[in-house]
């Protein structure tokens, strides 16, 4: 992984953590990330007139993708009635990574050095660690195994854009079409879901989709890109240094407690991010 990439990833890595603070800032997490995907879809909409289509040899993979993604935000809204994000999140974040590695290298080939390797499991390890005090206390092996399963989810959408972003020859036009489709059919559920609330929220925090819909286009448009210049496993286990990012936020701007699994975590996330860029 190059420099350029390497940063690039960090850089939506900090961006994913931005409108991750945005939901957390929220009384409604649920309320707040459809509110987002509604932002992103709007944003994505406004700009696709000025971007080629993507290739035709990536539509499957498109569609899939927004099949899957639709999938995640449902699944999600059960996990999150049964933990809070504080748990439920870093599982899901934390897996994932670990899920794509063996994915793309059963089904692709697409193996990692050793020092690659190394760097996942930091990363994924330093993750679930910002769970271990509530994870500690849980007793619900059924949420767990809910967690688990969205990581799975996780994992199947990012192994299916990256080989369609490759496909695209157009990596920008092919993240707005993924956050169109998935703003029309999470947006549509969402009004069905909690279309009062969801409502009230865009009336009175209208800025909150559109600067977290511009964050997450945006972050997850720099993933993809990467996948075509490097690993999709390492780029995916990079991004999700943006817990990183949310500690530090925590610890410094919020003032919450500096427990030794979170210094022991942010050291775990540092070591994997310098492991996969010397990879």
């Amino acid at each position: 992984m190059s420099n350029t990439v390497a940063v690039a990833v960090l850089f939506a890595a900090f961006l994913h953590a931005g409108w991750n603070a945005l939901i957390k800032r929220g009384q409604d997490a649920l309320v707040a990330t459809i509110g987002i995907v509604i932002g992103a879809a709007v944003i994505s909409l406004c700009l696709l007139p000025f971007f080629s289509p993507p290739d035709p040899a990536s539509w499957p993979f498109l569609a899939t993708s927004t099949a899957a993604q639709f999938a995640y935000y449902t699944l999600i809204t059960r996990v999150y009635r049964r933990a809070d994000l504080g748990l439920a999140y870093p599982i899901m974040r934390g897996t994932a990574p670990l899920f794509v590695t063996f994915a793309n290298a059963i089904l692709f080939g697409e193996i990692l050095s050793p020092l690659g390797l190394v760097g996942v499991v930091c990363i994924s390890s330093g993750v679930l660690l910002i769970a271990g005090g509530k994870l500690r206390r849980s007793e619900s092996a059924v949420t767990l195994g809910m967690a688990l399963g969205t990581a799975i989810v996780i994992a199947f959408y990012t192994v299916m854009d990256g080989i369609g972003v490759r496909r695209s020859g157009a990596p920008a036009a092919y993240t707005m079409w993924i956050f169109l489709l998935t703003g029309l059919t999470t947006g549509g559920w969402g009004m069905v879901l909690r279309g009062k609330p969801l409502l009230q929220s865009l009336r009175t925090h209208p800025w909150v989709p559109l600067l977290g819909g511009g964050c997450t286009l945006l972050s997850y448009g720099i993933a993809l890109w990467a996948m075509t210049r490097a690993p999709v496993a390492a780029v995916a286990a990079l991004r999700e240094t943006s817990i990183l990012f949310a500690v530090l936020i925590s610890v410094f701007a919020l003032k919450e407690a500096a427990t030794w699994y979170r210094i022991a975590a942010v050291g775990l996330l540092m070591a994997g991010a310098v492991a996969i860029r010397l990879s």
